[in-house]
């Protein structure tokens, strides 16, 4: 058994007066990197893909809506055009310096509200989907199982990697709680590793109405901003090496 330990990095968290990806990056199997617009600059940018290189870890193009004051988690209205600007930017921009660097772009993971929004609007999913098909098909694609990013890339032949999140609570239909309700984020640490161990032994995650929702992942985030981000990923890294489960990137055999 396998699986892959994700975490969104380059968006700026300070840790002690470290950067956050200095110190997560060890113990993580793949990054997704901010690209410039809800958070992130190029200097940024550029120092998390070389970290990435350093620890093997897989590099996962982030991109999110333009709106920094509310780190790309608020819903923006744009046309199709826009939308596929911005995806084509930042993709683009975080594939191109990795390649410079020596490595490659194996994933791209949609951000905050453009990633919920994509994962339940047929058109937007779409326009994802096309946009990252006109800068390279071989990418995977992350996003939620059954959402329509999923069909999307099951539509056009693109590969897939389904995600579940080791920080944040679920509705029964499979969606996140909002951010704005209790109970949104996991900050207890005994309850994140147990959700974890249920999601990759048993397939499934207990909802905030308590139900068992069946939810197959093949990698698990962690937030970069969760202030205990750095616990969560040190705990699941030994935890899950100690059930027998290897912890590999999405990109690797």
């Amino acid at each position: 058994m396998r699986i892959d330990l994700n975490c969104d990095l380059g968006e700026g968290v300070i840790i002690s007066g470290e950067p956050v990806e200095t110190l997560i990056m060890p113990y993580i199997t793949s990054a997704n990197i901010a690209c410039g617009l809800h958070a992130g600059d190029p200097l940024t940018i550029m120092k998390t893909i070389d970290l990435a290189l350093q620890h093997d870890v897989g590099i996962g193009a982030h991109p999110g809506y333009n709106d920094r004051n509310a780190f790309g988690r608020r819903p923006c209205a744009l046309s199709h055009d826009e939308l596929r600007a911005i995806i084509m930017y930042q993709t683009g921009a975080v594939k191109i310096m990795t390649e410079a660097l020596g490595g490659r772009v194996q994933h791209v993971k949609l951000h905050g509200a453009l990633y919920n929004k994509a994962a339940s609007d047929v058109g937007v999913a779409e326009i994802f989907i096309r946009t990252i098909m006109e800068i390279d098909p071989a990418l995977i694609i992350v996003g939620p199982p059954g959402s329509e990013i999923y069909k999307a890339a099951l539509k056009h032949n693109l590969a897939f990697a389904a995600e579940a999140f080791a920080d944040r609570t679920y509705n029964d239909d499979g969606s996140l709680i909002s951010r704005n309700l209790p109970g949104a984020l996991i900050e207890e640490i005994s309850m994140m590793t147990e959700r974890v161990i249920q999601l990759v032994m048993n397939k499934n995650v207990v909802t905030i109405t308590g139900k068992n929702l069946s939810l197959q992942a093949e990698t698990i985030c962690v937030h970069g901003d969760n202030p205990h981000a750095l616990s969560f990923v040190k705990m699941l890294n030994g935890m899950l090496k100690q059930q027998g489960i290897a912890l590999k990137s999405i990109g690797k055999k």
